[in-house]
């Protein structure tokens, strides 16, 4: 039976006091990102305005959320050297700390002894977890709901982990 999985904005909306988010791959192929990445492959350029039509309403959705009093944060494990869709995230973190999110990175290398889970994931307020399922090829393959209590807690425990050795974005150097 399909699942009711709440759209970001719900679940954001939703969070009273954290919501974190683990990004695990080195490449995503998410169709709402690909003229803007096709376009900073091309010319180097990436959409900075936090009003744009691409960057808004994410904007909006993390700016409302902060001001409630949720602690917004965001871990990236990556490979390096890093892929060109990590340089591509890099660039536009930025934005994101705007927002009012906080960024990590953390070298997949660092990350060999930590117990993560098997996908990217939202946890919101440590017990919701929105699993963010991905194909082959980087593209959605869904999202899931889960409240299972073990699971939350070793999504906690990973996020925590990794952003205790997560490099701030403001210190994380590509080359």
């Amino acid at each position: 039976m399909p699942q009711n999985v709440p759209s970001f904005a719900e679940l954001l909306d939703g969070a009273q006091s954290t919501a974190v988010h683990l990004e695990m791959r080195d490449a995503y192929g998410v169709a709402s990102e690909a003229e803007d990445f096709a376009r900073w492959k091309s010319t180097g350029e990436r959409d900075m305005d936090a009003g744009s039509p691409y960057w808004g309403p994410w904007v909006e959705l993390i700016r409302r959320t902060v001001a409630r009093g949720v602690t917004v944060r965001r871990a990236r494990i990556v490979s390096e050297p890093v892929s060109d869709y990590i340089r591509y995230e890099h660039a536009g973190t930025p934005v994101n700390l705007h927002a009012g999110e906080r960024v990590r990175w953390l070298a997949r290398r660092r990350a060999s002894d930590i117990a993560l889970p098997g996908n990217d994931f939202w946890l919101v307020d440590g017990h919701l977890i929105r699993w963010n399922h991905f194909t082959g090829d980087g593209t959605s393959g869904g999202g899931e709901i889960s409240e299972d209590p073990a699971t939350a807690k070793l999504c906690a425990d990973a996020f925590e982990a990794v952003w205790a050795r997560a490099v701030p974005h403001e210190d994380y150097k590509i080359s």
